[in-house]
């Protein structure tokens, strides 16, 4: 299993986070992305990489922070971006949900991040919440980086879904799959298959639902994979074949 969305590096790991990596391993774990939301905590999801050669790391800044970050802050993020344990930039994007940091901001500091990836090479983390329309009109717009990215925590529908996937996106797949109500985004997955696919947990948040109310946790991945075998009519052993192939294709070229 490959996990492509971790924040490890958050305070709700602090008192077992060796101890959870160690058991990688055992885990079934091959490898994990571990994901920075601005530059303070970019830094420190670099720093806990050091745990282990399976944890990588995406650098960025999320839309809820785009508002704290001054004119060149791409500078700064590059520095970090050319370690090697680095994947990916993100997370970024748009989040017109809470709106934490006003639109146009937010969507200049995810088109300078678009650009960095380009002229790293790396692909985006895409983050995207209640504003799929204008994340989308900004990647279709932008020259993006060739291996594109991932559009994290998908929680749309089946358009959305080929949208995304014809711009060259995976999707990222995780706990809310399992959520009862979550009937469009199981049927999106049911239509698209695994090619497009990689599994994620954003834990310490989103646990799948036999764990609602609990901390998620990278091992826990095996509760989405039992529920796209069962959607899907294929073995768990092939959902984790192909979405960890998807998963090295995306984060290792």
């Amino acid at each position: 299993m490959v996990d492509t969305h971790t924040h490890l590096h958050f305070h709700q790991f602090d008192e077992d986070r060796k101890k959870i990596v160690e058991n990688f391993e055992k885990d079934g774990i091959s490898f994990v992305v571990n994901v920075g939301v601005n530059l303070e905590d970019s830094k420190k999801s670099l720093e806990i990489s050091s745990l282990s050669e399976k944890i990588f790391c995406a650098v960025g800044v999320h839309p809820h922070d785009a508002k704290d970050v001054s004119e060149g802050f791409t500078y700064y993020l590059e520095k970090l971006a050319r370690s090697e344990k680095v994947v990916a930039i993100g997370e970024t994007g748009l989040d017109f949900f809470r709106n934490l940091s006003p639109a146009e901001i937010q969507k200049k500091v995810f088109i300078e991040q678009i650009a960095l990836a380009r002229r790293l090479n790396l692909p985006l983390v895409v983050h995207i919440r209640d504003a799929y329309k204008e994340a989308y009109e900004i990647l279709k717009d932008e020259n993006l980086p060739e291996r594109r990215g991932v559009i994290h925590a998908f929680s749309s529908n089946l358009e959305w879904a080929k949208r995304f996937i014809n711009l060259g996106f995976f999707l990222g797949i995780g706990g809310p799959v399992t959520y009862p109500k979550n009937d469009s985004l199981r049927e999106a997955v049911r239509r698209i298959g695994l090619e497009f696919i990689v599994l994620e947990t954003d834990c310490p948040f989103l646990p799948p639902q036999p764990l609602r109310g609990k901390r998620n946790e990278p091992k826990y991945l095996k509760y989405v994979m039992n529920t796209l075998s069962e959607m899907l009519g294929v073995s768990i052993s092939k959902v984790d074949e192909m979405t960890t192939e998807n998963a090295i294709k995306l984060f290792k070229g």
